[in-house]
């Protein structure tokens, strides 16, 4: 028996001595996807029920036990951002090893985790997202924050952030945060917020770079009503949900915390919250000593997932020599690595190490 055909006989036999039968829906973008082809065949040799799509539209998924979301942290936030009922588990397979906060599984580690998921050995980690009000219209439930920024850069907005119908103050800032204890490692902690751990029932509130030098970071029960009134600003303002989605913003926004929150499929040894706010600090200390460009690139695929030297070009707008000089410190730093596109290895990616 070759190697293959062994492996694929065991993967089969653990799926017979499992005796489950799970409906698995899978999310891959469209175009050539080697990763896509080969999570599939495993699917396949394990007589799982799979329903493939590329769009995921906010319609009951009752008929499906798991969604499998293949890609970095942008895929699975998209995926979120569009499925507005019960949240079923989520997995998300990373592309590449190491790649991503969000994802539990990687490419080359799929073949040996998902016939453990398939027998139930596996727990549902549940994370609090924010339900969000722009002037009256509601919007997608954020899993890491809602920003609210004027959409000029290098201009200032005022506000008053009201809590549970009382004003807490009234500021004059680049902008303003509010974040889930899983969010506190991302955007927030970089603005100067606290970490918070996962099961914490709270959120967080960092006005960023306020006029005012006492203001601080606040932290609100996740049971509180939030509403970030009067803005005004030479600009106008937008929300931006999980450095993704934008909206306008004239008045107001209220924030909550959303009914339903998002559930990941977590393996049982998966290390907790501790050793993420680890990886968080060993960034946060690096990019102290980072220049403005290299912090900028890192913010950049850490919410895009990996992207090429071209459209790094295109996103972050900087220089050609000064993008270099940034990736090969990233690089150095091993904060940021390149490698081969898995899609096509005639190009290389940088990706968040």
């Amino acid at each position: 028996m070759t190697k293959e055909a062994k492996t694929k006989y065991l993967l089969g036999k653990q799926a017979i001595i499992a005796g489950v039968s799970m409906r698995v829906t899978l999310v891959a973008r469209r175009g050539p996807n080697a990763p896509l082809r080969k999570i599939v065949s495993i699917l396949d040799t394990l007589a799982v029920e799979y329903h493939l799509i590329h769009e995921v539209h906010p319609t009951p998924l009752s008929d499906t036990d798991l969604m499998v979301v293949v890609g970095g942290d942008k895929d699975i936030l998209r995926t979120l951002h569009r499925l507005e009922q019960k949240q079923v588990p989520l997995l998300g397979v990373n592309e590449a090893d190491g790649g991503g906060f969000l994802s539990e599984v990687n490419l080359s580690n799929f073949s040996a985790v998902f016939p453990r998921i398939v027998q139930g050995d596996y727990r549902v980690e549940e994370a609090r997202r924010l339900q969000v009000v722009a002037d009256g219209r509601p919007q997608a439930a954020a899993l890491n924050e809602i920003a609210i920024f004027p959409a000029r850069s290098a201009t200032l907005f005022e506000y008053a952030l009201n809590v549970d119908e009382e004003v807490v103050w009234r500021d004059y800032s680049d902008g303003i945060i509010i974040s889930t204890a899983t969010g506190s490692t991302a955007y927030a902690m970089s603005a100067g917020g606290p970490m918070i751990l996962h099961d914490a029932p709270v959120f967080a509130a960092v006005s960023v770079n306020s006029m005012d030098i006492t203001r601080r970071p606040l932290i609100i029960p996740a049971s509180s009503k939030i509403r970030i009134e009067e803005i005004t600003s030479p600009s106008k303002c937008e929300a931006i949900i999980d450095g993704t989605l934008r909206t306008s913003v004239l008045d107001s926004v209220e924030v909550s915390q959303h009914p339903q929150p998002a559930r990941f499929v977590r393996l049982l040894e998966t290390p907790k919250a501790m050793n993420k706010i680890a990886k968080k600090l060993r960034l946060a200390e690096e990019l102290l000593r980072m220049p403005a460009s290299a912090k900028l690139i890192l913010k950049t695929l850490e919410y895009e997932g990996p992207l090429s030297h071209k459209d790094l070009m295109r996103k972050t707008m900087l220089p050609e020599r000064t993008a270099r000089l940034a990736l090969n410190l990233l690089v150095e730093k091993r904060l940021v690595k390149r490698q081969p596109l898995l899609r096509d290895a005639r190009q290389r990616v940088y990706q968040v190490a």
